[in-house]
């Protein structure tokens, strides 16, 4: 449970940070970025589902992948070591992102992809405001995965890959979500070429 009194310390003054196992890091640090970069997508999906009007099925799957990317954030801030604490311990192991977080993503994507068109172009985000959000919210999504893996490069194996693996996936699926909110409305397709 998370017990927060106060919001500021002052400790992260100085351009560091702590954190997940207490260590304290910089602000600039590939392994921060990367989280700060989920916390962002997590922002980014509460304002579709705050604002985009959608359908209470796809804000029950949203509100969901919100819970997730605080587990990745909650991961990618704990570095992995290679002994973690014996279940005998006091001390809680570190949470972290699973194979299953990842098949459920992938269950989501073939149950909503099966109710759409197959493309044939390209398309523009854009349609409604919730397939606009969810396009938006891909592409912080994306930035996140990059992010985790310029971490992985830094700090190799002491950062998990799941959460690289969990966020391409989740990218694939917030652009089936973004189609499915512009089901009735129709995808925008880009036209090569249009203005020339």
């Amino acid at each position: 449970m998370v017990n927060l009194t106060r919001i500021y310390t002052r400790t992260g003054d100085d351009g560091s940070t702590a954190l997940g196992d207490m260590s304290r890091t910089t602000k600039t640090d590939p392994r921060l970025i990367a989280y700060a970069d989920a916390n962002e997508a997590n922002a980014a999906l509460g304002v579709a589902i705050a604002a985009g009007a959608l359908p209470e099925e796809l804000v029950a799957v949203l509100t969901r992948i919100q819970n997730d990317l605080f587990d990745v954030g909650a991961d990618l801030a704990t570095p992995v070591v290679e002994s973690p604490p014996s279940p005998h311990s006091r001390v809680a192991p570190p949470l972290r992102v699973e194979q299953g977080y990842i098949d459920r993503l992938e269950a989501d994507c073939d149950r909503y992809l099966a109710d759409l068109e197959k493309l044939r172009s390209f398309i523009l985000p854009g349609g409604t405001p919730g397939a606009a959000y969810l396009h938006l919210a891909c592409t912080v999504v994306r930035r996140a995965e990059r992010a985790t893996w310029a971490a992985i490069e830094v700090h190799g194996e002491s950062v998990n890959p799941l959460t690289a693996k969990y966020l391409n996936r989740l990218s694939d699926l917030l652009f089936i979500l973004a189609r499915t909110a512009n089901k009735e409305r129709g995808d925008v397709l880009w036209v090569p070429g249009e203005n020339r």
